[in-house]
This record gives C-alpha cells, sequence and structure tokens, in this order.
C-alpha cells in the first residue's frame, strides 16, 4: 500500500496499491513510523492538485529526526491520544 503524492495522477492525495507508475509514500516501512497513523485528511475533500498530500499523524523515529511535513510523536503518546479520539473528532495543527 502506498499514499500517492503525485499531482500527475487522478488518485492524488489517495490510499494506492503499488506498484505505480506515480510517485507515492510507502506505507509499509522497516523503521515502522506507518505502523500506527492518522490521516490528517488534509486537501482531501475536494483535493486541489498541488495543495500538498499525505499529512500524517504518525509514529516518531528513535531520535525524533524532523518529518517532511507530517507530525510525529512517540509511540506511548500516541497510544494515549488514540483513546481519546472519537468518530467525529477533529485534529486542528496550529
Amino acid at each position: 500500500m502506498g499514499w500517492c503524492d503525485d499531482s500527475r495522477s487522478r488518485k492524488y492525495n489517495k490510499e494506492i496499491n503499488l506498484p505505480t507508475k506515480f510517485r507515492a509514500e510507502k506505507l509499509y516501512r522497516k523503521d515502522k513510523i506507518y505502523d500506527l497513523f492518522i490521516n490528517i485528511e488534509y486537501n482531501y475533500k475536494p483535493t486541489k492538485k498541488n495543495k500538498g498530500s499525505a499529512i500524517f499523524l504518525h509514529l516518531a523515529n528513535k531520535k525524533y529526526r524532523p518529518t517532511k511535513g507530517c507530525i510525529a510523536i512517540s509511540k506511548k503518546d500516541f497510544l494515549k491520544l488514540i483513546s481519546s479520539i472519537k468518530k467525529n473528532t477533529k485534529i486542528s495543527i496550529l
């Protein structure tokens, strides 16, 4: 599975099957940062080309290195947070 971040694709900013001829973020990774993630749904409905895609709240790597636009937190904090999220919860990034 992957997330298409190639604005040339009609599947831009959507989950897709890999391989694909378009650029996409792999959701299965050796570093396990996407083992748990929440799609923030930025630029999601409607999707506008070249306005950004694949913004997730996901697990941080062990050294808390910067992401390329996502929000990354420890697994411990992620599990605390997820227990308070309901179906209609809105996540705002300030």
